[in-house]
């Protein structure tokens, strides 16, 4: 583009009208809506305030499928969400609103068990495996990645567990923060070691 339409360009968008924030808002909300009515919406998204820092959620028709934290890049989770599980994404809060209500509740200390539709095309075999069982570890306890790998069916396979724990598509909700090293000390985090001391450090308080 040249320089004089550079300038044409910022000419016609000076023209234009200001669209207030909450005109915005709206707007995008009605699409989502419509998304939603005509079926074409695979994927909605939102991003909740939380004490670990803003959460992405996503969810599909079937249940929430993706829980990530800012450490993690939440566009570069959207663009994975949309090459695994389909291009079309939209942020539209309402689809996670039992979401965010449930975790809302968890970081308040009144919500120790979740209770929402899981999608889990994002963890397959072994993997599925360990992630299936990370609920059974109660609220405010902790088990080693070796209980969990015999758990799982493969007692030998303590490294693949850990490798599960730390990809979980689903932190919180599915609580691979319970899952700790044989001699107590944390273990790696998709939130970060910080992010899981403050979930363990939470229930244990509760």
């Amino acid at each position: 583009m040249s320089g004089d339409e550079a300038a044409l360009a910022r000419d016609l968008l000076a023209g234009l009208p200001e669209v207030a924030p909450d005109d915005l808002r709206r707007l995008r909300d009605r699409l989502a809506a419509r998304a939603e009515a005509d079926g074409v919406l695979d994927v909605a998204y939102r991003t909740l305030d939380t004490p670990v820092g803003p959460l992405l959620l996503a969810a599909t028709g079937t249940g929430l499928v993706r829980v990530a934290y800012p450490v993690q890049g939440h566009d570069q989770v959207l663009a994975d969400l949309a090459e695994r599980v389909s291009p079309r994404i939209l942020e539209a809060p309402a689809r996670l609103d039992p979401a965010a209500r449930e975790l809302d509740e968890y970081f308040a200390g009144r919500r120790r068990v979740f209770d929402l539709p899981l999608d889990w095309r994002l963890a397959r075999g072994f993997r599925r495996a360990v992630l299936g069982y990370l609920p059974s570890i109660g609220y405010g306890q902790t088990a080693s990645y070796s209980v969990v790998a015999a758990a799982a069916g493969s007692p030998r396979a303590v490294r693949a567990a850990g490798t599960a724990c730390a990809t979980n598509p689903l932190p919180v909700v599915v609580p691979c923060h319970r899952v700790i090293k044989a001699d107590g000390s944390l273990g790696k985090y998709a939130g970060g070691p910080a992010a899981k001391q403050a979930l363990l450090t939470l229930e244990q308080a509760g």
